[in-house]
C-alpha cells in the first residue's frame, strides 16, 4: 500500500502561482509512476499530468502545457506541480495518484493510488 498526502493548494489571482506537493508513504520501495489529475466543480476527473516508470519523460494535458511543471524527488518521496499563469478554470480539486502497473497514464483507471485532494482556486 501507498499512502498520499497532497498540500500547497490555496486561493490565488489568475496569473500567479503555486506549488502542490504529494509526499507518499508506506510501500514507496515499490515501483510505481506518479500522476496529478484534477477536478473542477459538476465535471469529471480529468488528467494532467504525468510522469513515466522510467522517469525519462512527463506527460501534460494540453490544457496546462507550458504553463504547469510536473517534477519527482525520489529521495523524499515527493512529487511537485508547479503551477504558473494561472487562470479561473484551473479551479479544481487537485490530486495525487500512483500507478503499479501497466496502463494508459492519462487514464484514472491505471492508478491504483489517491490522495484526498487539495483544492486550488483561481480568481479572477
Amino acid at each position: 500500500q501507498v499512502q498520499l498526502v497532497e498540500s500547497g493548494g490555496g486561493l490565488v489571482q489568475a496569473g500567479g502561482s503555486l506549488r502542490l506537493s504529494c509526499a507518499a508513504s508506506g510501500r514507496t520501495d515499490s515501483n510505481y509512476a506518479p500522476g496529478w489529475f484534477r477536478q473542477a466543480p459538476g465535471k469529471e476527473r480529468e488528467f494532467v499530468a504525468a510522469i513515466s516508470w522510467s522517469g525519462g519523460r512527463t506527460y501534460y494535458a494540453d490544457s496546462v502545457k507550458g504553463r504547469f511543471t510536473m517534477s519527482r524527488d525520489n529521495a523524499k518521496n515527493t512529487v511537485y506541480l508547479q503551477m504558473n499563469s494561472l487562470r479561473p478554470e484551473d479551479t479544481a480539486v487537485y490530486y495525487c495518484a500512483a500507478r503499479s502497473r501497466g496502463g494508459a497514464y492519462y487514464t484514472r483507471i491505471s492508478y491504483d493510488y489517491w490522495g484526498q485532494g487539495t483544492q486550488v482556486t483561481v480568481s479572477s
